[in-house]
């Protein structure tokens, strides 16, 4: 908005007295031509600037009220990002475990694939001597495959076939092999493989294996011991030596509190002869005192 200043409204306000005869100023004191006549019209510079300079500041704190609570918001989202991120990956790393030996294939420098993580290094070398020994004498490969859960499948026995039919697709891949799982949460384990190595091995050993060694181990958390007294029976089955057995199950017996018939009954017995001797007491001597006192009289 401009507010324009004529001649006509300047001349006033420079000499309000121009217009009386008898005061009339000299002409050194009289105002300038050039500044009173001015052939445009002046235009205010100030008036101009203030409608802009008001506004400025009504326009400036929304937008900056914006960018706040968008920072705001960006901040929250990355915090809750971070609170809950953990959970997402642990629970996408437990289910990519059990896919990921699937694709992964059978381990090529080893005989162990400790996906759980509970094996030591001396377990995976005695393991790797004791099976690269029996494959270099009998043409038997075994696998030991430890995971902690298990959530494509029902039960070790499905995985266990699984990872046989993956690995390795055709009967002359999987003729010789031996696949062995141990699932550390379930406390539970799984024994397969290919003709060749179920009849080395036999039902008898595999069956023991499976619910002896594994599942009574992994009970006590004892993961290193049952694969290796494991892997140790398998191979003496497929030799042909003596079952060197598995562990023994430990029977937690609990005492009872409670009192077995027999010992009720004595006890009511003598807390019969208790009250009833009470009883007899509580009748005769009053009597025998009263019969005492009327014989006296």
């Amino acid at each position: 908005m401009e507010t324009i200043l004529s001649s006509q409204s300047l001349f006033p306000l420079s000499n309000h007295k121009a217009s009386s005869p008898t005061t009339s100023p000299s002409p050194s004191l009289q105002p300038r031509s050039n500044f009173v006549f001015l052939p445009k019209p002046i235009t205010s510079n100030l008036i101009k600037k203030q409608p802009f300079q008001s506004l400025k500041p009504s326009f400036a704190l929304p937008a900056n009220w914006f960018s706040y609570a968008q920072q705001g918001l960006a901040a929250l989202a990355l915090s809750l990002a971070l609170n809950f991120s953990p959970v997402l990956l642990s629970s996408g790393t437990a289910l990519a475990s059990e896919f990921d030996i699937l694709n992964d294939g059978p381990p090529k420098e080893s005989y162990v694939v400790d996906d759980a993580g509970v094996l030591s290094r001396v377990t995976k070398s005695d393991l790797k001597r004791l099976l690269s020994d029996l494959e270099s004498r009998k043409n038997i490969h075994i696998n030991f495959i430890t995971v902690r859960k298990l959530t494509s499948k029902a039960d070790a026995f499905e995985y266990a076939d699984q990872v046989l039919e993956r690995w390795y697709p055709t009967i002359e891949d999987g003729n010789d092999k031996g696949i062995v799982v141990l699932v550390t949460s379930q406390k539970e384990g799984a024994v397969t493989g290919g003709p060749a190595f179920v009849q080395a091995v036999g039902d008898t050993i595999l069956d023991a294996t499976v619910s002896e060694n594994l599942p009574v181990l992994a009970t006590e958390e004892k993961y290193n011991e049952a694969i290796y007294s494991s892997a140790k029976r398998l191979v003496a089955a497929i030799d042909g030596l003596p079952d060197p057995g598995g562990p023994q199950v430990k029977e937690n017996k609990r005492e009872s509190n409670f009192k077995s018939k027999e010992e009720t009954d004595e006890k009511r017995g003598q807390f019969t002869l208790v009250v009833g001797g009470l009883l007899v007491i509580a009748f005769v001597v009053p009597m025998a005192q009263y019969y005492a006192y009327v014989s006296k009289k």
